[in-house]
């Protein structure tokens, strides 16, 4: 699987939707169905205002030329060691450019959790980031449990192939705190993966599987997605948001 394409199939979940990324869904398709990745994708794939810049910090920080090289694309959507090497004040710098003016008053949460242990990882950006800013393209700005939960790459194991349903673990909220709830069973779409089969562990963005995960790359994502799921919590970027806001937006 080259870079681009496994982009692609995280990406496209919330593009097809309309939430983010370029407006020609079309040809992300074409190419993701395909499975070719065509000249034209890495400038579709650079128009992902919220991922892009954190593949290109990371490849930076790795001596990696190409943002859309594998291991960076894994490395930000499900998590592995090119993320360690990114130095704290170049990834307080990068969000500071970016969201300090969006978040207003919310840039205090953020900016406390970078040196509390903040890694340039999708989950980072969706518990972390997303609740101050709203970066969806259709203007949404509440972080509700069911934009957080759906927005997250989470995981999963197969427990029907026809429909594909799988077990995993939702987002909660108890009033205080965010946490992952015990498995449940959930229908998804299988995305751009085939021959999908029961015991599989895959990867689920806005209900559609993104890829089938190794047992390394199983480990890694609980890893990382736990470590920014704590790190929310000791900063409240979400529980600060006011009480009206939380009820509003069915949190």
């Amino acid at each position: 699987m080259t870079g681009p394409l496994l982009f692609i199939r995280y990406a496209f979940p919330p593009n097809e939707r309309g939430l983010c990324g370029p407006a020609d869904t079309a040809s992300l398709r074409g190419y993701a169905a395909a499975g070719v990745a065509g000249d034209g994708l890495p400038r579709l794939a650079s128009q992902f205002a919220g991922a892009w810049p954190y593949l290109q910090l990371i490849a930076a920080a790795n001596g990696i030329a190409d943002p859309l090289d594998t291991r960076v694309v894994e490395a930000y959507w499900v998590g592995n060691s090119l993320l360690d090497t990114v130095r704290v004040a170049d990834y307080g710098a990068s969000l500071d450019e970016r969201f300090r003016r969006q978040a207003g008053r919310g840039w205090a949460s953020i900016a406390a959790a970078i040196p509390a242990g903040a890694l340039p990882h999708h989950s980072f950006h969706v518990f972390c980031v997303y609740p101050w800013t709203g970066l969806l393209r259709d203007g949404r700005t509440e972080p509700s449990l069911h934009v957080l939960d759906s927005c997250r790459i989470s995981w999963g194991r197969v427990l029907t192939d026809d429909p594909l349903v799988v077990a995993r673990r939702p987002l909660a909220w108890d009033g205080r705190a965010l946490s992952l709830g015990p498995p449940v069973p959930c229908q998804v779409a299988a995305g751009f993966v085939t021959s999908l089969r029961p015991g599989d562990w895959v990867s689920v963005h806005w209900g559609s599987v993104c890829d089938r995960l190794t047992p390394a790359q199983l480990l890694a994502l609980r890893r990382y997605s736990v470590r920014h799921l704590r790190l929310a919590n000791g900063t409240n970027p979400v529980t600060n948001v006011p009480v009206s806001a939380c009820r509003s937006a069915g949190i």
